[in-house]
């Protein structure tokens, strides 16, 4: 995944250590390794939190744009997420079978996510942008 190599080299860029990533985030350092190398993937939360501290643009992290500073402010609000979401997919005339199939998942799993019930996971996201055309992460995690 893009988010692996992004992470690391936005990391890099900034000068910082795996160690001090881990401190800002409240992780153990191997944590910020796993996500690094793609043995592990970054929770979605800690992944906002990342681009927020770090003025990252989440569609950069993930590998939709070069342009790395985040110009929006990112929310963690499940509900509003949920909303952004199915209003997505509703103006993509989409239903929730076709992509709970297209991310190998559940109906049920698409509705919670677009009811604000969980917040959608890392992978599915990345996989969401592989289905949409013109996606913006960021606009999924910004406040309208």
């Amino acid at each position: 995944m893009d988010i692996v190599k992004n992470l690391r080299e936005s990391r890099e860029g900034l000068d910082l250590l795996q160690k001090d990533v881990a401190k800002d985030l409240n992780v153990n350092d191997s944590t910020v390794s796993g996500w690094e190398t793609g043995k592990d993937t970054i929770p979605i939360e800690r992944l906002v939190t990342y681009a927020m501290r770090y003025q990252f643009s989440l569609d950069y992290l993930f590998g939709l744009t070069k342009n790395k500073k985040a110009n929006k402010y990112l929310t963690l609000d499940k509900k509003l997420v949920g909303d952004n979401l199915r209003k997505l997919r509703k103006d993509n005339g989409l239903t929730q079978e076709y992509i709970a199939n297209k991310l190998n998942t559940s109906q049920s799993t698409i509705s919670e996510y677009e009811k604000g019930k969980k917040l959608i996971n890392t992978t599915f996201l990345y996989n969401l942008t592989k289905i949409y055309k013109n996606f913006s992460i960021d606009d999924l995690f910004n406040k309208k």
